[in-house]
């Protein structure tokens, strides 16, 4: 039972409750007496599942929308915010390993009710707007692998549960095996449709400089923060905080500091996988439709159909499809272990994994679904993208307070962030809140 803490457990207002998930905390041994080699590869695994949500199948939409419209330019706003991600992750590892709370608790722990109870119904918003996404994808990739209706495809999804209880069951090792093997084949497909579509190099290169057109021009910031939105998401933020729990690290300040920089190796290195993935579909786009007058493909089915023309090969098609529903899967498993986090951190609320992820799942299925049926493939791909803006708004709910947490000495203990860290940090929440500022003005004002 928590205890009001008056500042007695650094600087939170109630004492730390329950570890981050508890079916699986600390149970992936560091092998501390190992050689550094082994003991960086046993961190390895966290940032991969960090780095599903990066290359969802939301971020598909918005990145063929961009690539298609707008040529390689919007490169530059995937770039970015990547380098933010890698940055914002690597402040919730250090909240995790310092103060032994994920975000959600921690926000529990440190706001008061009226507060608390409002961020966890927007991390809620943010993880149900996910889910729509990977509904969508997830069918989508049925459709077009296995000829399945769309409407059929929203209800196949709900039975994806059971692939999450499976692996939980095996040991959350085998968890991050599933997703890294699909994170492989994704790889491997945009890799030979890359090579396929022999794209600009020179002009890859270019799109990756900022420009100042995507703020001022305000159908490229609408894209260009859906990308945000799809690539910093805020259910990661929870999420990562969660699992890097899963090791046992120890709990004397070098064991801390080592985890510390373990975890930050293993998200830095698997979010700049991500950004490859990112890019590809995105210079993909850019190669294939921009280059050939198709600047308003945003639809995932369209961009299936036209690729096997555009790149002479009948297995392009085929490879998008599968990368699509590997994306699905991927992105499912994470937002089940997200939704955990947020609703046992915030609430201290424990369901069943299976009743809590038909729960989210079913929220999600009644909207894609009725889209799918009245609306068809052109309005799954409006709603993908709405997804992704949607999350862009919620994201400055999660990213101020790990800011402010990891930032505070009382909280943090010797593992505070450094004054150069959190003042980029800051710069980060502040551009964040600044840019969906800027997105809202420009749709009220129309």
């Amino acid at each position: 039972m928590d205890m009001r803490g008056s500042g007695t457990d650094g600087g939170w207002r109630l004492s730390r409750g329950e570890a981050s998930l508890s079916d699986v905390h600390g149970t992936v041994d560091v092998a501390r007496h190992s050689s550094k080699l082994r003991r960086i590869a046993a961190f390895a695994g966290p940032g991969y599942l960090v780095a599903v949500g990066y290359m969802d199948p939301g971020n598909w939409a918005t990145s063929l929308a961009g690539g298609s419209k707008f040529g390689y330019a919007l490169l530059a706003v995937a770039l970015l915010s990547n380098l933010m991600a890698i940055v914002l992750q690597s402040l919730c590892a250090r909240l995790a390993i310092a103060s032994g709370r994920d975000l959600a608790q921690a926000c529990r722990d440190a706001f008061p009710k009226w507060i608390a109870v409002p961020l966890w119904a927007l991390a809620e918003i943010a993880i149900i707007a996910t889910d729509i996404a990977e509904v969508i994808g997830t069918a989508i990739g049925l459709k077009l692998i296995f000829g399945i209706p769309l409407e059929l495809g929203v209800l196949i999804t709900a039975l994806d549960v059971f692939i999450i209880l499976y692996l939980q069951r095996l040991g959350f090792r085998w968890v991050e095996a599933f997703i890294i093997t699909l994170l492989g084949v994704i790889a491997l497909c945009f890799g030979i449709q890359i090579f396929l579509a022999d794209p600009d190099w020179g002009g890859v290169i270019r799109g990756f400089l900022p420009s100042t057109e995507i703020v001022t021009d305000p159908e490229m910031l609408y894209l260009a923060l859906g990308i945000l939105g799809a690539t910093v998401m805020p259910h990661n933020l929870y999420l990562h905080s969660g699992i890097v729990q899963t090791r046992k690290y120890g709990q004397t300040l070098p064991e801390k500091r080592e985890a510390l920089t373990f975890a930050t190796v293993d998200s830095t290195v698997a979010l700049t996988f991500a950004l490859l993935i990112n890019a590809s579909i995105l210079i993909l786009a850019a190669a294939a439709f921009n280059g050939t007058g198709q600047t308003e493909v945003a639809d995932l089915g369209e961009a299936h159909s036209l690729l096997a023309p555009l790149l002479g090969m009948a297995i392009a098609p085929t490879l998008f499809g599968i990368a699509l529903l590997c994306c699905g899967l991927n992105s499912t498993v994470t937002a089940t272990l997200a939704g955990q986090i947020v609703m046992e951190g915030f609430l201290k609320m424990k369901l069943q994994p299976w009743l809590r992820r038909l729960i989210t799942r079913a929220i999600a299925i009644i909207p894609a679904g009725f889209v799918a049926i009245w609306y068809g493939d052109a309005g799954t791909a409006e709603l993908l993208i709405l997804t992704q803006v949607v999350l862009s708004l919620q994201l400055s709910f999660a990213v101020f307070p790990l800011v402010m947490f990891t930032a505070s000495k009382a909280k943090m203990g010797e593992l505070v962030a450094p004054r150069w860290l959190s003042a980029i940090a800051w710069a980060i929440a502040v551009a964040i809140a600044g840019l969906n500022v800027k997105l809202v003005m420009d749709f009220v004002l129309g």
